[in-house]
């Protein structure tokens, strides 16, 4: 079973989230949505499959989304299938989050890494 399959997004917080998102809209010219974040396309590798997208986004100092890390950062990795890759970690004795949320967005779920670090595993929609 192929586990990871890419980069879903990079997540992390500020302490002056608006002000950051600033200055990457203005210093880095990116198109940062309302919503706090933006994604990136890229082309597909594979042959008639569709485009891959990257989601960037600044999380206000505060939040909580990335408990129980302490990490100011959050990377989300894409998986073709969620249910099987946290059996196969709860099954090799990681720490695994006993909550997945599903929605139009994908399928999430979370394991910790040794060091503490929250990894968010997505399944995009299909």
């Amino acid at each position: 079973m192929k586990r990871v399959t890419g980069i879903g997004g990079v997540f992390f917080k500020a302490r002056d989230a608006e002000a950051l998102r600033a200055w990457y809209r203005k210093h880095l010219g990116m198109d940062i949505a309302e919503w706090g974040g933006l994604s990136f396309t890229h082309p597909s590798s594979e042959s008639g499959s569709s485009p891959q997208t990257t989601v960037w986004s600044i999380f206000a100092g505060d939040t909580r989304y990335f408990e129980p890390s302490t990490a100011p950062f959050m990377i989300n990795y894409r998986v073709d299938d969620l249910d099987a890759v946290l059996a196969a970690l709860r099954a090799e004795g990681c720490t695994v989050d006993d909550k997945t949320e599903r929605s139009e967005f994908g399928a999430f779920g979370w394991v910790m890494d040794p060091e503490g670090n929250r990894i968010e595993l997505w399944q995009p929609p299909s």
